[in-house]
């Protein structure tokens, strides 16, 4: 798989404006007297779908000619992509088949459910997705979209970075989670195409740290057994979202789920909005690793709030 350029980064922009929302950026003074620096956090919370995977479900989606659009999509999700996928399709008006691993948070299968997409069942492993997924394809003719290693998928979620330099000129560290790594490798791409300057961070896990191991050990590792509460970060990363780490120098933060527990509670207090865990990792980074980040102005992303407000982690 080619990896997206910048230009294709602002083609999927143009392409997405009609369908996704620019969302806000927001600041809290506590947070940045508590990490030392200023802190932007670019709310993608707040995209259609409650997260940022509706940028590349929306590119992918709205790339298709005709012909392929009207067998439909698939792809395979433990729920915000899926969601994403399913809100994209039916604004298209294509079937939507969303393969789903045993023990995926309950709210994110019925906002897939919601959207109108039909929903398969599969074991929580890469390898059942996977099949599943290629089963489907070959029964339907739909077009596999993959939750990260799609190149128009990278190039969507991507398109948040030009968004947030035009919102916050002057960034100078870029931060967010990583987990199959379609964001990370969009949102690499394209701010070091805008400015090479830019720092690059990723926070993940220590439960889940697979991008962490593989950067260190200079090879991507193998499967693994994840162990953390942040759902969306679960994921082995990709061979070439790897590969985009490695060539931007992205440097990762592992953390552990008490502090991304902590986080959450601190983003809901201080900003006054809905972040699920995966998206707190970036604040449990920036708290954990300060020397980090001394004498930057930091692009933070939240990068969901879909969470089961019955099973709240505190």
């Amino acid at each position: 798989m080619m990896l997206p350029s910048l230009d294709d980064i602002r083609s999927a922009a143009a392409r997405i404006a009609p369908h996704a929302v620019v969302t806000p950026v927001m600041r809290s003074d506590r947070i940045d007297a508590l990490v030392g620096v200023p802190v932007y956090f670019k709310c993608e919370n707040l995209q259609r779908g409650g997260a940022f995977k509706f940028r590349g479900a929306s590119n992918a989606v709205w790339s298709l000619d005709d012909a392929v659009a009207s067998k439909g999509v698939v792809t395979h999700s433990s729920g915000n992509h899926g969601n994403a996928l399913a809100l994209a399709a039916k604004s298209r008006g294509i079937p939507a088949h969303i393969i789903v691993p045993d023990g995926a948070v309950q709210t994110k299968v019925d906002a897939i459910v919601a959207a109108g997409a039909t929903i398969h069942r599969c074991a929580p492993t890469q390898a059942s997705r996977e099949a599943a997924a290629a089963e489907i394809q070959a029964a339907t003719g739909a077009d596999l979209v993959h939750p990260y290693a799609d190149a128009r998928v990278i190039a969507g979620q991507g398109t948040l970075v030009p968004e947030l330099l035009r919102q916050v000129p002057g960034l100078d560290a870029v931060l967010f989670p990583v987990g199959g790594g379609g964001l990370a490798a969009g949102c690499s791409i394209a701010a070091h195409g805008i400015d090479p300057a830019i720092r690059l961070f990723g926070a993940e896990p220590s439960g889940a740290d697979d991008a962490f191991r593989s950067l260190r050990d200079g090879h991507r590792v193998g499967p693994f057994v994840p162990d953390t509460i942040s759902d969306g970060l679960r994921t082995l990363i990709g061979e070439p979202n790897f590969e985009a780490l490695r060539e931007h120098a992205v440097e990762m933060l592992p953390v552990s789920d008490a502090e991304t527990i902590a986080a959450m509670k601190l983003l809901w207090s201080e900003l006054k909005i809905v972040v699920e865990p995966s998206s707190s990792t970036v604040l449990a980074a920036l708290l954990r690793y300060p020397g980090r980040f001394a004498g930057r102005r930091v692009g933070a992303v939240l990068t969901g709030g879909n969470v089961d407000l019955d099973a709240l982690p505190w």
